[in-house]
């Protein structure tokens, strides 16, 4: 054993976790286990923004685009709501970002960003119009 971290992140993480196991924790890089575990939770938040974002999105393209709606956006809008239920049962904590104004704030910059790249209208609010509770609403849909 003793691949560094900085040559090969697998190998060193199953290094680690052998040491682990084997209750050798003397041997163990607790900085850069330390680190990877943060990783773990910053990996969660992002993946709970950036499904956030797409839903918010294909929210706008519904209610700015209406002749444009169809069952493919209906199927995103569906599939993310679904995805983001899991992901917050999986992942309790991370509900307290649906009440956090940073968090919501930068989550509906993302959204405003795809809306504007993907129908080429600049005509979206600068605040999110619906509740997080109402964008994960399965009955909702913006008029």
């Amino acid at each position: 054993m003793g691949t560094s971290y900085e040559k090969d992140v697998v190998a060193w993480a199953n290094e680690q976790a052998a040491l682990l196991r084997a209750g050798n924790f003397s041997a163990l890089d607790i900085e850069h286990i330390a680190e990877e575990i943060e990783d773990v939770g910053k990996s969660e938040q992002r993946e709970l923004a950036s499904r956030m974002a797409v839903l918010l999105a294909h929210l706008l393209k519904w209610q700015y685009q209406p002749d444009r709606k169809g069952a493919s956006w209906r199927a995103t809008i569906r599939e993310q709501r679904r995805a983001l239920a899991e992901h917050l049962i999986e992942t309790p904590s991370l509900k307290r970002s649906l009440t956090d104004e940073h968090w919501i704030r930068k989550t509906w910059a993302d959204a405003k960003a795809k809306a504007i790249e993907e129908t080429a209208l600049d005509v979206f609010p600068d605040v999110c119009p619906w509740s997080m509770e109402q964008a994960l609403d399965e009955g909702f849909l913006p008029d």
